[in-house]
Parts: C-alpha cells; structure tokens; sequence
C-alpha cells in the first residue's frame, strides 16, 4: 500500500473550456468528448481504514494479500479420501479417529485405505483429494459404506480458486461497494488508498428565490434547484457543500464563488448563466476571461456556462430545475467522476419499446422524463421544462437522438434509468 503522498494536481487552465471561434451549437456527443478531453483528477490521495471505504474511489489496485481460500477445503459435510481407494461398485473404509472442521483442522495425515468425517469448509487433510456427501454414505461410527465410482476432487475446493495472492481484484479508480468489501477482507486487505472525496459546491443564484417555508412575495419562487442538486450530489457519493442562495449582486455572487472555491472542488451554480443584465455569473466568470457559454444542442437545457474561479471548475447550469438536473445527469455527473478520480463514467442506456408517440425534429438532442410500466417506456404527458412534478413521477429519462425521428407505439427507444447515473 502507498503511503499518503498528499499529492494536489495542477489546477484547471482558465481556457480548459474554450470552444472554436465558429462554434455556435454544440452536439451532446462533441461536448461530453471535450469535456473528457479536459478534466482530470483534482483531489489528492488518502489512506483509509476498510471500515471507511465504502462508497470511495481507488486511487491504486487493490492487490490480494492472501489466497482465498488459503487453503484446500470441503465444500459439502461428508468424509475424505484418497482416490485412489475408491473402485467400482459397494464398499467400505474403515474411519481415523477425529475429524476436519472449518477452524479446527485434522491433525496428520490420513493413511491409505482410510476415510475421516470432514464438515464444509474445513481445511482438507493431508492424503485426502475426494470428499463424499454424508447422504450418499451408511456409518456405524468406525467404518463408511458408499457406491464407486468418484470423481476425483469432488466436492472439494482448491486454495485459491477464487482468488490467488498476489491477484489484482479491484482497479484503479473503482468506487467501493458493499460487496467489494468483503473481497477486499476475505484476501487480506486492511486499508486502501483512495482519492479525498470530491466537494461539489452548489450556488443557487436570484432575488427571485426564496427559502422553502419562508415568507415568500408574489413575485417569488421557492428554491427547488438547491436542495435537488445536494442531494444528487450525496447520492453520487460526493460531499455537497450547502452555499445558499446569492443576490443579483455581482460583488455579493463574487465573494460566494471566493467561499465555494476555498471549500470546494467544484462548483455547481444554477441561474444567471446566460447574457442577460442580471446574468451576473457569466459577467464574472468573463472578467476572468475563462468564461464559455457553451450553446447546446439539448433539450431541455441549452446554454451551459462552464468556467473556472480560482482554479476550481465551474458549471453554471440553467435556472429550471428540469433543465439542471437534465445537465447535471449529462454533463456535470460524468465531469464529477473525471474530477473525482472514477474516470470518465459514460452511463449505458438500455432499449425498451415506447409506450408514447412523438414526431421527433432534427437538430437537438432530446431527454424525456419516463418510466417503465410493464417493459415499455411510459413518458411524462408535459415537455414543458416547468413541470417539476415530472422529475419526481420520472423513474429515468428517454432519450431521442440528435436526427429527426418519428417514435411510435413499441418503437425501441434509449432508456436511461436514474440508477444508470447513480441515483
């Protein structure tokens, strides 16, 4: 196991998001493929007891400190033997005294021409190779009586046949799951090496915003981006660093992004991206000349400011909650990965009739809030980017390709469940 060298790496490049001068749309495909080009890791390394791994990204393999099993073992209650005793038909072995169980094996060795008791798991003895069930044998106690012929090794297990010492189990920039655990303590392992936890900061931004339970004016809305961001942010396995909610004011949104920077790796913003009077976080991000906006060609979503604050990525998503999660699930969830140490996560679809029709145009990618209802891909009866009702009824997202595409009844279309983003 490395020792926690407490490596940082190198900030991002102010220009890490800039796009071609006669860019003016940009395909889903061209920005998650420049998006992987540009990130990398960003947090250092640690050492962490296997009792805090759960959930962590591997910063190295994980190699197999011990065989497992360590040694050769019976997989079935019954009794050992050599092979060569064994011949066709009925016959007897007289029994040694004792017995093999797991965690208090025979003593010795077991002569020719002799059977011991042995119970699942227990290590076999020496001048055994066989192991018969104990339903398949008659005992008095001091001899067995069973039918030949036996496969040779039956019903036994070879040390290391699951895994050899010295075997790599788990890769580089794996996140740990609860099953990875017990492979990691079954062979020996006491500690990993993993990368610090990604801090997502999460800004909401607006006077138009008000805190759910508040007093609220007319002419305001609650805060629904905020804690839908944290939480998706705690599911992916990230630590969410809270912000709050920051005014239309451009030295106020300043000092916000100087806090989120300081405490955070990242940094997700929602609202005031785009190129309005009261769009103040694309005016900062463009003082510091890192500013894109990168047009997409989505829906919902659309424009997407990416940027970087005193070195720290940040992702300046739409202001309609649909739209953000839509660019979180897409592009912010698999730059979370690439910053975190986890690689580049490209989610997998899987393809399910449609249970909806659509005259899909050409020009933008499109993302529906679906579900399955017995296999087929039920759609939300709105598109409309204001429905939030949809995202909690949505159990995925359908999503139609960039051409035009006319979706009928059972139709194959991409399904992408939550789960396949890892919520």
């Amino acid at each position: 196991m490395v020792q926690d060298n407490k490596l940082v790496p190198p900030p991002l490049k102010n220009d890490c998001f800039a796009l071609p001068a006669d860019t003016h749309w940009t395909p889903v495909s061209e920005a998650l493929k420049r998006l992987e080009e540009r990130l990398h890791v960003c947090v250092p390394v640690e050492q962490v007891a296997l009792s805090e791994g759960l959930g962590r990204i591997l910063a190295q393999d994980v190699v197999a400190q011990r065989s497992n099993p360590p040694q050769p073992n019976s997989a079935v209650d019954g009794y050992g033997l050599n092979h060569a005793d064994i011949v066709d038909g009925a016959q007897s072995l007289p029994l040694v005294e004792g017995r093999s169980a797991a965690g208090e094996p025979f003593e010795g060795a077991v002569p020719a021409g002799h059977a011991v008791r042995i119970l699942t798991g227990a290590t076999i003895p020496e001048g055994v190779d066989t192991v018969i069930l104990q339903e398949d044998v008659s005992t008095d106690g001091t001899a067995i009586a069973f039918h030949g012929p036996l496969k040779k090794a039956a019903n036994t297990r070879k040390a290391g046949e699951d895994v050899a010492s010295g075997d790599v189990i788990l890769p580089k920039g794996r996140q740990v799951t609860p099953a990875d655990l017990a492979l990691i303590a079954a062979t020996g392992c006491s500690g990993l090496s993993v990368y610090a936890r990604l801090r997502v900061a999460v800004i909401s931004t607006g006077d138009e915003l008000a805190e759910a339970g508040s007093e609220a004016r007319e002419d305001q809305i609650f805060d629904a981006n905020r804690p839908m961001l944290l939480g998706m942010i705690t599911q992916f396995g990230f630590t969410p660093v809270d912000m709050g909610r920051a005014p239309d004011d451009r030295e106020a949104l300043k000092n916000f992004l100087d806090q989120a920077a300081e405490q955070a790796d990242m940094i997700l913003t929602s609202g005031g991206a785009s190129a309005g009077d009261e769009d103040h976080m694309s005016a900062l991000l463009n003082e510091t000349g890192s500013m894109t906006l990168w047009r997409l060609a989505i829906k919902p979503g659309r424009p997407l400011a990416l940027g970087v604050w005193n070195g720290t990525p940040v992702f300046g998503l739409p202001g309609n909650p649909v739209a953000a999660m839509v660019c979180t699930l897409i592009f912010a969830k698999p730059a979370m990965s690439a910053l975190a140490g986890a690689g580049w996560k490209a989610s997998e679809p899987i393809w399910v009739p449609a249970a909806f029709e659509k005259d899909k145009k050409a020009g933008r990618r499109e993302y529906l809030r679906a579900r399955l209802v017995a296999g087929r891909a039920e759609v939300f009866k709105s598109e409309g980017s204001g429905r939030i009702s949809g995202l909690s009824w949505a159990e995925g997202l359908v999503e139609l390709p960039d051409e035009a595409m006319q979706v009928g009844e059972d139709t194959l279309v991409a399904y992408y469940p939550y789960a396949a983003f890892g919520l």
